[in-house]
């Protein structure tokens, strides 16, 4: 009876103890894949953000531009049958080679004379726009952005506008249509429903094409009439998009996400994330679901507890079994010896079978890392297209002079020729061919600039690219009355991509011209030498510097000391010196010396 009864104390221990160590590794797994897919999904959402803010700013540059295109002013000054067919043209290419959804031109009255979709049946032309808001508030001068459902093409999108005007005073108002279908189906292909929603809580842009104009946030009946007077989502219901909250079963890591079902679209659980848009009054919710990163992990954390303890209580009964061997004999004893190899077999087979499915699991975190790498390069380029959109009007004011100049030579010439005299029209007609080629090298730095790198290294002469990013930086550095001494040691070349070395040297100088501000006396000073192998391009200004703080993490994302800056420039710089197989550092100046200092150093071409 004694020994029955240690038995029974033994096996309910044993019971307990792997009980115990199910639980334990249960919660362990549960937290930590709470705490990484919490991590993941904020730095995912964080993309998410910056992507949507820069195709909006790429489509924001438009407007401004347009604004200033003679042919347009001319058109709707006076809108002749010749002048709107080519204007419809014009902004039909331009819609096509920008991506924008449509671009069309406003008379004083609110009406459509041109747009982009003029060949379509859904064609803008004729249409009355008085009634949008985005109308009234550029045509008062205030350039308006207005997220509204088409009435028309039926299709949501984010309106801007601008006044366009000319020395006589408005002639009406340029809008560009921006739609968001490649972003959304983009997000789309990925495992985390994303959403944005603007101030009053309705989605805007979803990669679940159900949940659009939905309502996160309760509308009171004011705001729903509001919103159906003004046509803003047409007769779209405005139904709740509302998500239920699931009672937590397990202790909750400190300041973590609430665990989410919505009421309609795929079920969950999932981890809600919320972030700003930069940029515009909209926010960013990702949905990381739950159960493909927990189920794994519990149950691989749940089998390695168990195989734990089963090895406890093999090796505490091995130890029983080896006393009791002594007196019941070695044949017996070497029996249970065998049992217990098969048993230990059992356990490694399944063992390895687990450490298979982690070595799958591996591989999917790879291909995730590679699409976060092909995310990355996508977000340089879009950094080149903002800040293509930021000295757009500064390139146009560089070629605007030079055109006008042409225009006064070409009509000198025309007199001179009907005067007879030849000589000074030939000199005029010199003059001019001297300024196209200015406008041609301004356009040609433009062009290059706005191109996607091709990943091709070769040797880059380190002085023309500097020349390239001052070229584009030329009417600023004017502008701001910053003088540039530049100063080069030989003539070293780099193994460089053209276009990406531009990028980090247009971020530096574009920098520094922002931290100088409206000093009379500024000045930036850029030098590159060679020596032991490497190339050193110092870019240094005389402006109010760098303290320790904001220099140990200039480079982090999302760190600026700008009101209005994102704080990935300087991340993405980097990024591309390292691909460059280069670096890029900020160390402090040399005693004496005042402002900030960016040093990049690369591999020196043969």
């Amino acid at each position: 009876m004694t020994r029955r009864w240690q038995r029974l104390g033994l096996a309910l221990a044993a019971l307990a103890l792997l009980a115990g160590l199910d639980r334990a590794a249960d919660l362990l797994a549960t937290r930590q894949v709470l705490a990484e897919l919490e991590s993941g999904a904020r730095a995912t959402a964080g993309l998410h953000g910056a992507v949507l803010r820069a195709e909006i700013e790429k489509q924001r540059s438009l407007p401004v531009i347009l604004a200033q295109d003679p042919d347009l002013v001319q058109t709707l000054r006076d809108p002749t049958p010749a002048r709107l067919d080519a204007l419809n043209r014009k902004l039909e290419r331009l819609a096509a080679a920008t991506r924008t959804g449509v671009l069309y031109a406003l008379d004083p009255a609110g009406r459509s004379v041109a747009a982009s979709n003029w060949r379509q049946e859904e064609s803008f032309v004729g249409i009355d726009y008085a009634f949008r808001p985005y109308f009234g508030e550029a045509w008062a001068g205030r350039p308006a952005e207005h997220f509204a459902l088409g009435t028309v093409s039926h299709r949501p999108g984010l309106y801007l506008s601008r006044r366009v005007e000319d020395a006589a005073g408005p002639v009406g108002v340029i809008v560009v249509k921006a739609e968001f279908n490649e972003l959304e189906e983009s997000w789309a292909r990925l495992p985390e429903p994303a959403l944005a929603v603007d101030a009053r809580g309705i989605v805007t842009v979803t990669s679940i094409p159900d949940w659009h104009f939905r309502a996160t946030l309760p509308l009171t009946p004011a705001q729903r009439e509001e919103i159906r007077a003004s046509l803003q989502f047409g007769d779209q219901p405005l139904r709740d998009l509302s998500f239920r909250t699931i009672p937590a079963t397990r202790p909750a890591l400190p300041g973590q996400p609430p665990l989410l079902r919505p009421q309609d679209g795929p079920s969950g659980p999932w981890l809600m994330v919320e972030e700003p848009v930069p940029g515009i009054d909209w926010r960013l919710s990702l949905l990381a679901p739950l159960r493909p990163a927990l189920e794994p992990a519990r149950a691989t954390a749940r089998l390695a507890a168990l195989l734990l303890g089963l090895l406890g209580i093999f090796l505490v009964a091995l130890a029983r079994r080896r006393n009791r061997r002594i007196t019941e004999g070695r044949a017996r004893g070497e029996a249970r010896r065998a049992a217990l190899e098969a048993e230990v077999g059992l356990r490694t087979a399944e063992l390895r079978a687990a450490n298979d499915g982690l070595r799958a699991e591996a591989e999917e975190r790879r291909r995730a890392e590679a699409a976060v790498h092909r995310m990355r390069d996508e977000l340089g380029q879009a950094n080149r297209l903002a800040i293509l959109g930021q000295i757009t009007a500064s390139v146009a004011h560089e070629i605007n002079q030079p055109l006008a100049a042409i225009r006064t030579f070409a009509d000198n010439a025309s007199l001179l020729v009907t005067r007879g005299e030849t000589p000074a029209a030939a000199k005029a007609i010199t003059t001019i061919a001297g300024l196209t080629e200015r406008i041609g090298a301004i356009t040609a730095g433009l062009r290059g600039f706005a191109r996607k790198s091709t990943g091709e290294m070769r040797p880059e002469p380190i002085r023309g690219a500097i020349d390239g990013a001052l070229l584009l930086l030329g009417h600023r550095l004017r502008q701001n009355s910053v003088a540039v001494v530049v100063t080069v040691e030989g003539d070293p070349a780099v193994r460089a991509e053209r276009v990406r070395l531009e990028q980090v040297l247009v971020n530096l100088v574009q920098n520094a011209i922002e931290a100088l501000g409206d000093r009379d006396d500024g000045r930036i000073a850029i030098t590159a030498s060679a020596g032991a192998g490497r190339v050193r391009v110092a870019v240094q200004d005389n402006g109010p510097g760098l303290d320790a703080t904001v220099r140990a993490a200039l480079f982090m994302p999302f760190t600026t000391t700008k009101s209005a800056g994102l704080g990935l420039g300087l991340v993405i710089s980097r990024q591309i010196a390292a691909d460059l197989g280069g670096t890029l550092e900020a160390p402090p100046p040399a005693a004496g010396s005042v402002g900030a200092l960016f040093v990049l150093e690369l591999e020196q071409a043969p």
